[in-house]
């Protein structure tokens, strides 16, 4: 086994390592700010509609009548599980909520993500390249206002300007194309329905630009800053030195450089686009989880709201880890 190999392996396992005391942190702060609130959730949810000996059988029966420790014993046996209970409120699995309406939210985070990338890294080389011309402070100025810009006052004003689209499809198209992977472009792909792909396509835009200004900014800085940085590398002189053409220069070298600090921060930027999915979902009417989080949040459903939030918070960590790896491979310098 080569060096490199071997050390990229021990990089990979101390990473793994590390992630387990990050998820346990995460499920403790996400088990106690599930109970904070005086009562429980069965009181909570349930409050007003049932009579004292109903709600305490009904406590018994979730055991939020049992100690604090063995709840949290529970708690974490149901995240091994996956197995994250059932909704107070439709009396649903909560893995089957994550199962039917996650394929929604990755279609609009994956989308949010291309916009953001095909719109942040051309502005950001472009702003790098040419430093303090009008090309730069313009798209300086565009990634401050994006960034500033909060999603609940960019998507009605897209909108508004573009006319509204609701839903992830039209109705037809949602009863018509055959769930399979829960994915509805997806699935639409693979019965060969080309009309269905564009119609999802279609209702897909809009929600993807509000949700994709929240990480463009983002994406435009960084990139501008460390191309800038790159191109005063003592390798980047060697370069021009040898006769090698400025555009190979900047992409073939300044460019990769670059890159390489916009992925250690990816995993960052996914929490904030799931953060920011809720409010999308729910202002494009978007059958995803952050939609299905908000209405159980009014229904004071907090065994749904706690499952959700494990699932968000396990799928960031699980995120950092493979941008983590990803950046191990592009950068050496990374595993040691």
């Amino acid at each position: 086994m080569s060096k490199q190999s071997g050390s990229l392996r021990r990089y990979i396992l101390t990473r793994i390592a590390l992630a387990i005391p990050m998820v346990l942190i995460l499920l403790v702060l996400v088990f106690v700010l599930m109970r904070v609130a005086p009562g429980d959730p069965i009181s909570a949810s349930q409050g007003g509609k049932l009579n004292a000996a109903e709600l305490a059988a009904r406590r018994h029966a979730a055991g939020f009548d049992a100690p604090m420790y063995q709840q949290f014993w529970d708690y974490l046996k149901s995240v091994v599980t996956l197995n994250f209970g059932t909704t107070f409120s439709d009396h649903r699995q909560v893995r089957d909520i994550i199962i039917e309406n996650g394929g929604a939210t990755l279609t609009l985070t994956f989308g949010a993500l291309v916009f953001a990338s095909v719109i942040g890294i051309p502005v950001g080389l472009l702003a790098g390249r040419l430093r303090d011309s009008t090309i730069d402070v313009a798209g300086r100025l565009f990634g401050i206002l994006s960034y500033a810009v909060p999603v609940i006052v960019a998507a009605p004003m897209l909108m508004l300007a573009f006319g509204a689209t609701s839903g992830q499809a039209s109705p037809l198209v949602q009863l018509n194309v055959p769930t399979q992977t829960h994915i509805l472009i997806v699935d639409a792909m693979i019965v060969g329905d080309w009309d269905a792909v564009g119609d999802i396509a279609n209702h897909l835009v809009l929600p993807s630009i509000a949700l994709g200004l929240l990480i463009v900014g983002v994406f435009i800085r960084m990139i501008r800053i460390n191309l800038i940085q790159s191109l005063q590398g003592d390798y980047i002189e060697a370069a021009r030195a040898r006769g090698v053409k400025e555009t190979a220069v900047v992409g073939r070298h300044a460019f990769r450089n670059a890159m390489v600090p916009v992925i250690t921060v990816l995993g960052l930027q996914v929490a904030m686009l799931l953060s920011g999915a809720v409010l999308t979902e729910r202002i494009f009417t978007w059958p995803g989880i952050g939609r299905q989080l908000i209405d159980y949040i009014n229904q004071r459903d907090y065994v749904a709201v706690q499952g959700i939030v494990t699932v968000f918070a396990l799928v960031v960590v699980v995120i950092s880890m493979l941008i983590d790896f990803i950046n191990a491979l592009i950068d050496p310098r990374v595993r040691y």
